[in-house]
Order: structure tokens, then C-alpha cells, then sequence
């Protein structure tokens, strides 16, 4: 077996798990594709997998290497269907993966637009609250929020989102308008577990960071439930601003604080890196950059019409005069 397809049986493994597995997908023996892993363990003088009774495990040698195979396959495949002709065309499968409501609520968008421009292609969605792993998984394309640590992949920015801090007109209404990022430690505080995992909350007043401890009411690993929550006028939520962005525009909801926001998180399209990419995946970032730079950006500030009952016009009419001074033990650090 030439250096090639041990690269691919080596990616096989990687992916499905194991060499039975990898040996059905490929139509191997077992034992081919056992020698093809052990041969290029040998020629690298590197062990790439461990191996034991129950599974086999991938090293953080073999996890790279095996990444550097899929990119160089990828990049020979592309050569040839540039040479035939067929790199002009998009069509074939792609496997995507986001978050599951910004998936819902933005990428499902960029997705039936790429389906009804390129007919012969096809989209695979995995719309699931965890980082994939491109390689292992077979991911063409991940959707991430926030900053990448990885600098193995290829990123191509798309939008970006800011963290809202918000809550319904009659909460406001009844419990008073916080006019510094301290008052909601006298707030009821709904935390979505999946964003604040901590219990303090962080700010930023000009320059300086704060960090706010709050004492949540409700706490919830669904972002659903948590603007649900606020809706109902349970309390003060903090959430991703396309998450709620659609509750601003009709006033069910109103953002709190905005003037002590932190700094946006980007939206990144992550991608193995390579010196080709295949255009079924260029295709689709196109779509997606054109698709979500065009809406309201994720991060975009809603113009504060929002009509207010008359007690919280008051509230938000004295929020400009100047705060007394008063001694605050409870207050975050600041760094």
C-alpha cells in the first residue's frame, strides 16, 4: 500500500473509531489496514493511535498528523477536479455544524439559500451545543461564537454578537430600571448556563472591567428557556444579542445596561486549513458572508424606541441624574 492511501486509512480510523470500522468503510481486512497504521508509525518513528482490548484512541501526534493527511487528500482531490473540469461545479455533499439556535435562528437562512442557488448540492446540518471536532466528526464547515484558541483551522470571520443584558417592560415596571452594572446585585437574575457559567458577570465602564457577582433566581442550560423566563417577567437575563434581537424589535423584551457592554464575540466559519478548499465549501462561506452581513448584525444596538409604561419613562428619565454616593461591600473586583 503506497503513503497515500495509508494517509487514508489512517484518516478512516481516526474518524470511525477504530480499525474494524474504518476496515468496513474502506473494504478492507482488518488486517490491511492494521499494517498500513503500523507502517506509518514506523516510517515517522511517531505512534499515532493507542491501542487497547476495547478501543483505540487517537495520539496528539496521530490527531495532527491525521488532520495534515485529510488536508492533503482534500487538496489532491481538488487538483484532479480542477484538471477534469469538475472543480467548477458545486455539488456533493456538506456537513455543517453550529450552535443549536444560531443555527435555528441565522445559518438555517444561509442554508436554503446555498440549496436553491446550487441544485445539485447537498447540506447536512448538525445543529448541537458543543465543539465538534472537524476531523473526527467529518465537518466541512463549523460555525463558531467567540475567539478561536486553534490556530490549526482556517477562520473566515461572518457577524459577531454581544452579550445583552435585558428584561421585560413590566419587570422593569415593577422592580426599577438598573442604572449601574452593581444594582443587579439587587436584581432577580435568570442565568443561562451555557453563556455565564460562572456567578459573577462581566462589564466594562470605558476602559476598566467589572465583575458583577450575581445571586441567580433561575438557572437553566437552555438559552430557550432563559428568554422565555425574562418574557414572563421572572427577572434580569443576560443572553447573546441574536438570541433575542427579535424580543427587542417587538418590546416584549427592553436591554438593560447597554452603555457597560463588553467587548462583541466574533462569528467565525472554521474550516481545516489547506491551499486549496473545495468550492462546495467556498460556496457556502460566500453565501453565508453575503447572507449575514446584510441582516441587522448580531451585534447591532436596536434603536431604543421601545414604548415604555409611564413609571419606567420615569425611571429611565432619572437614570441620568447622578447617582448618590453610598458605601457598596457586595461589589465585583475590577480589573
Amino acid at each position: 500500500m503506497d503513503k497515500l492511501d495509508s494517509m487514508a486509512v489512517l484518516v478512516a480510523v481516526v474518524q470511525e473509531g477504530g480499525f474494524a470500522a474504518a476496515a468496513r468503510r474502506l473494504s478492507l481486512s482488518p488486517s490491511v489496514v492494521t499494517r498500513a497504521v503500523g507502517d506509518l508509525e514506523k516510517m515517522l518513528n511517531v505512534r499515532l493511535l493507542t491501542r487497547s482490548t476495547r478501543m483505540v484512541k487517537v495520539t496528539e501526534a496521530g490527531e495532527r498528523y491525521a488532520q495534515d493527511c485529510q488536508r492533503v487528500l482534500g487538496e489532491l482531490e481538488e487538483v484532479e477536479k480542477a484538471a477534469s473540469g469538475a472543480h467548477l461545479s458545486v455539488k456533493g455533499k456538506l456537513v455543517i455544524s453550529a450552535s443549536t439556535m444560531y443555527g435555528k435562528i441565522k445559518v438555517n437562512t444561509v442554508v436554503l439559500e446555498y440549496l436553491r442557488r446550487y441544485p445539485e448540492a447537498e447540506i447536512e446540518c448538525r445543529y448541537v451545543d458543543r465543539q465538534v471536532n472537524l476531523l473526527n466528526e467529518g465537518v466541512d464547515i463549523a460555525i463558531r461564537i467567540g475567539d478561536l484558541p486553534d490556530s490549526s483551522y482556517h477562520a473566515t470571520p461572518l457577524s459577531s454578537a454581544r452579550r445583552v443584558v435585558c428584561a421585560s417592560p413590566e419587570y422593569v415596571s415593577r422592580h426599577g430600571m438598573p442604572r449601574q452594572p452593581r444594582d443587579l446585585m439587587n436584581h432577580r437574575v435568570i442565568s443561562a448556563l451555557g453563556l455565564e457559567p460562572g456567578t459573577r458577570w462581566k462589564f466594562q465602564d470605558h476602559l476598566t472591567a467589572l465583575q458583577i457577582p450575581v445571586k441567580p433566581r433561575l438557572s437553566t442550560t437552555c438559552n430557550e428557556q432563559a428568554i422565555s423566563a425574562a418574557i414572563e417577567s421572572v427577572g434580569v437575563a443576560r443572553l447573546l444579542s441574536y438570541m433575542v434581537e427579535k424580543h427587542l424589535a417587538q418590546g416584549s423584551l427592553i436591554e438593560l445596561l447597554p452603555e457597560f457592554a463588553p467587548p462583541s464575540v466574533p462569528i467565525q466559519a472554521l474550516q481545516r486549513q489547506g491551499i486549496l478548499t473545495s468550492r462546495k465549501v467556498r460556496a457556502f462561506i460566500d453565501v453565508a458572508i453575503e447572507c449575514l452581513r446584510k441582516s441587522p448584525p448580531a451585534d447591532g444596538r436596536l434603536d431604543a424606541s421601545v414604548k415604555l409604561p409611564p413609571q419606567e419613562y420615569r425611571a429611565s428619565q432619572n437614570a441620568k441624574r447622578p447617582l448618590p454616593m453610598r458605601s457598596d461591600p457586595g461589589r465585583g473586583e475590577e480589573h
